[in-house]
């Protein structure tokens, strides 16, 4: 997959426009899903993902391989969803839902949705870099290296955020009655 969207990056690079077509549709949902995550605010979404393409359709040229394309992507993709969001904020001061998992027996999916339901509304509560973090560890699998990368900050301070943003969510997991198993009190 890394091959062949460096190979796509290439041909946006030389305005391709089919090839920035094919990246389009390779990573559009991708894309939503994170800036959503990251920003819990649908108005921002459209205007972060289609200013993430055009940075991609104007900045091909510039992905130097030193990092796999879709790293390079999300954190186009980090930089333009913040930025989106502090407009928002801007203009009026306001601020979510995990994936589902695997068909299960009605009570074990009961739970499994009201945990996500407070897991979600949990990472609402973070600051954006703290999500981020969270977001890229466990819902896209990016190693610490990699979201260095995609945020723009050394290791440690990705390890940092990382350490605030857990200790934050179990302080709020247990306010709502959650334990550290992932279940009711």
């Amino acid at each position: 997959m890394d091959d062949r969207d460096a190979l796509l990056l290439e041909r946006v690079a030389a305005k391709d426009r089919g090839a920035f077509q094919e990246l389009y549709q390779r990573y559009y949902q991708r894309l939503f899903g994170f800036i959503f995550k990251l920003t819990r605010r649908p108005e921002v979404v459209e205007e972060a993902l289609n200013d993430t393409l055009l940075a991609v359709w104007k900045g091909a040229g510039s992905f130097g391989g030193r990092s796999r394309p879709s790293t390079w992507i999300l954190g186009i993709a980090h930089r333009q969803a913040l930025k989106s969001l502090s407009r928002v904020r801007r203009a009026e001061r306001d601020p979510g839902t995990l994936p589902e998992e695997s068909p299960e027996g009605p009570e074990s999916l009961a739970a499994r949705r009201e945990l996500a339901s407070t897991l979600g509304q949990a990472l609402t509560q973070l600051p954006p870099d703290q999500r981020a973090v969270v977001e890229l560890t466990y819902f896209h699998g990016c190693s610490y290296a990699e979201i260095s990368s995609i945020v723009g900050c050394p290791v440690n301070t990705v390890k940092t955020r990382m350490f605030h943003a857990r200790r934050r969510l179990r302080g709020l997991l247990a306010a709502a009655g959650v334990d550290e198993a992932g279940g009711g009190r």
